[in-house]
């Protein structure tokens, strides 16, 4: 996979975040590490040991997102993984929109997969990890073997997208200078404070750097012939006939990905219907991520 992940484009000017600027972020102490692939470098954490669990953030986020989520799992006795997906947080950042693209971004993440060489894994995913990471389950599966589905869904250009969502892509749209932290902010049930939306900001020092947090709405396939909308149809068919153990887990309050889509999506992966987090929005790792990471550690203690 490593051969041509980024052969169209190739070699994009990319931002690097200054190492100092994520340091010293609200209950976050996991060490960085790094990976050099086709000239950029990307970040993961690394936390624990035993069988390896991985965390794929979306939009706008990072592998902070992950930090209340993380604990209670590797207390457990798992080994906790969470990239950055390239263009977030500690990853390099390319600047060129048009670098962006569905099949780059889950050809980068699965370079995770060989240089660690993760096996046994469950992949854990929320919004645009959900069609990298269930993607990177379909295509490996001798690697992933569990899954955890939280506020995501494939997009295989039949999708219908709500009002909020629309709202949103018309905003990245037209906003250069995307405001991070405050779509972050947005998102939560309850106001996670200026501290922590500072540490949402903190991976993106200038605009040229913001390139893949406005290019990824605009990846969407709006129809069936659309960009990435075969890979989203062919991954989901996977899915409704495999076999493989999986959690669903939804915020109660998601304004972009209500409940109603969340049944519809379990009944197309031919998944029950996921259990509902109360008091929780679109960013529920914000608002309920320590029961989060309780509630996944039991499920993997359970297998």
């Amino acid at each position: 996979m490593r051969s041509g992940v980024c052969s169209a484009r190739a070699m994009s000017e990319a931002v690097r975040t200054p190492e100092q600027a994520l340091e010293g972020l609200p209950d976050f102490p996991f060490r960085v590490c790094y990976r050099d692939v086709d000239g950029l470098r990307l970040a993961h954490r690394d936390e624990g040991e035993g069988a390896p669990v991985i965390f794929l953030h979306g939009e706008p986020t990072w592998s902070f997102l992950w930090r209340k989520v993380i604990p209670p799992v590797r207390d457990a006795g798992f080994r906790c993984v969470a990239p950055d997906l390239v263009g977030f947080g500690a990853s390099d950042k390319p600047v060129d929109i048009g670098w962006y693209s569905y099949d780059r971004h889950t050809a980068m993440a699965g370079t995770l997969l060989e240089d660690l060489d993760l096996r046994d894994a469950t992949m854990v995913v929320h919004d645009w990890g959900g069609p990298i990471g269930l993607r990177l389950a379909v295509e490996n599966p001798e690697r992933v073997a569990r899954l955890v589905i939280l506020d995501t869904g494939l997009f295989t250009g039949h999708q219908r997208m709500t009002d909020a969502w629309i709202a949103f892509r018309d905003f990245v749209l037209r906003t250069e200078d995307l405001p991070v932290g405050f779509l972050v902010r947005g998102a939560c049930k309850r106001d996670p404070g200026d501290e922590v939306i500072a540490a949402y900001d903190a991976p993106f020092p200038d605009v040229a750097s913001k390139a893949g947090a406005r290019a990824f709405p605009l990846l969407i396939p709006q129809s069936p012939d659309a960009p990435g909308a075969a890979a989203g149809q062919r991954v989901q068919a996977a899915l409704k006939a495999d076999r493989r153990p999986t959690l669903m887990l939804w915020a109660d309050s998601d304004p972009v990905l209500p409940l109603s889509v969340a049944e519809r999506f379990a009944a197309a992966i031919g998944r029950p219907s996921p259990r509902p987090i109360e008091d929780a929005s679109h960013f529920l790792q914000e608002d309920q991520g320590p029961l989060i990471g309780s509630l996944i550690a039991q499920w993997l203690l359970a297998r």
